[in-house]
Order: C-alpha cells, then structure tokens, then sequence
C-alpha cells in the first residue's frame, strides 16, 4: 500500500519575515523616491539630488534596523517573561496548571475525560510547551526573533531605495521628479502585488492600497519642495 504525503504551506509560517521585508521594500522605495522628488522638484542639479537620496537611503535602512530590532525585542521580552512565570506556577501548583491546561481544551469542545488526559499526556511530555502554546499563544512559528527582523528590515529598505537612485542618475535632469514618480508607482505596483500573494491576499487590493498611499507621499514632499524652492 502506497503512503500518501500531505504537506501545506501555511502563510503564518512567513510572517515574520514577510512582514518586516514588505514594510522594509515599499518603505525604502517611497521615503526615497518622495526625498528625491522633493528635493529635484526645488530645483536642485542632479547631484544634490543623489546625495539627498544616498543619505536618505543609509539613514532609512539604519533606522528600520533599529525600530525593528527594538521593538521585537520588546516583544520577546514580553515572551520570556511569560515563560518564566509560567515555568514558576507549573513548578509550585502543577495540579492547578493541569486543571487550567484542561479547562482550556475542553473550551474548545473536548469532553471532560478526554481534556484531561490530553493535558495529562502533554504535560508529561513537555508542560512548558503545551502551556506556552496553548495558553499563552507562543509557539515556534510565531516567536518572535529581533535579530532577523531588523537584518531584512534593513536589507529590504536599501533594495527598494536603489529604485529611484538608479532613475534619477538617469533619467534627464529637467524630467527626474516625473520619471522617478512614475516608475516609483509602477513598483509599488508591483510590490504590493508580490506582498500581498506571498501572504495569501488579494494582488490587486495589495497593489492598489499600497501604490495609492505612495502616490500622497511622493505629491506632498512634491508639493514642499516646490513651495520651499520658490522661496528660496
């Protein structure tokens, strides 16, 4: 008798990753595309314009590296602490977690016996795991990791920022706030696409909610740098 395998692919499992390499493209691309259409829209030479973007771009990927990392690391902080009071109440009233792990399968639609020797089972075989997951919601697909978050964040803000460098070195001078603007749309366009399917959503919403909201970044630091260069 042959075997049959069934293997899923679970977005969650993406997500941390996935969140933090989004957020890090398309905010790499639109802070650095609206720095570089607002700068060139006051009437700078080009190479103002790329150094504005150059420093835009080594600030924004530090930055993003830095809130990441810290703020996930709050965030793991908050597990730890979790863990270790858990560890704590599972070593001085174990028969009292043992009750809570069974209450809480038979929240979700186990019988009594059956609840409670399922928590029997799980507890002897790992009681920190089965309370880490099944009260606290922590488990290995979701634990939080601040290293990797900032590392992609960084990675992915510098990869979406090179877009606009690469076009405004290009493109002619008079023409760089138009040019860099419309391809800066075409690849939030696509960004937004790639993102969305990679975490199992709607392309076109993705695209469409993420290329409006760079559309009113790149207008008003437009907008600024036009008003600002008629004063100066």
């Amino acid at each position: 008798m042959s075997r049959l395998t069934h293997a899923e692919i679970h977005m969650v499992h993406r997500i941390g990753w996935l969140r933090a390499a989004v957020l890090g493209a398309n905010d790499g691309l639109v802070s650095t595309a609206s720095l570089v259409v607002g700068v060139a829209a006051a009437g700078s030479g080009r190479p103002e314009i790329l150094i504005a973007g150059l420093a835009g771009l080594v600030a924004g990927a530090m930055s993003m590296a830095a809130g990441e990392y810290v703020s996930v690391s709050s965030q793991t902080d908050a597990e730890q602490a979790d863990l270790a009071r858990e560890t704590k109440e599972l070593k001085d009233t174990p028969a009292a977690e043992l009750e809570e792990l069974t209450r809480i399968y038979v929240g979700r639609g186990l019988d009594d016996g059956l609840a409670r020797q399922v928590a029997v089972q799980l507890t002897q075989k790992d009681a920190l795991g089965a309370h880490a997951r099944d009260e606290l919601g922590i488990s290995e697909t979701v634990t939080a990791r601040p290293i990797q978050a900032a590392v992609v964040s960084a990675m992915t803000f510098a990869a979406g920022a090179v877009l606009p460098l690469i076009v405004a070195s290009v493109a002619p001078a008079a023409q760089i706030s138009v040019i860099v603007a419309g391809t800066t749309l075409v690849g939030l366009m696509a960004l937004g696409g790639l993102g969305a399917s990679a975490g199992g959503a709607g392309i076109v919403k993705g695209a469409v909610r993420v290329t409006v909201w760079g559309a009113l970044a790149l207008a008003a630091t437009a907008l600024v740098g036009m008003v600002f260069g008629v004063a100066a």
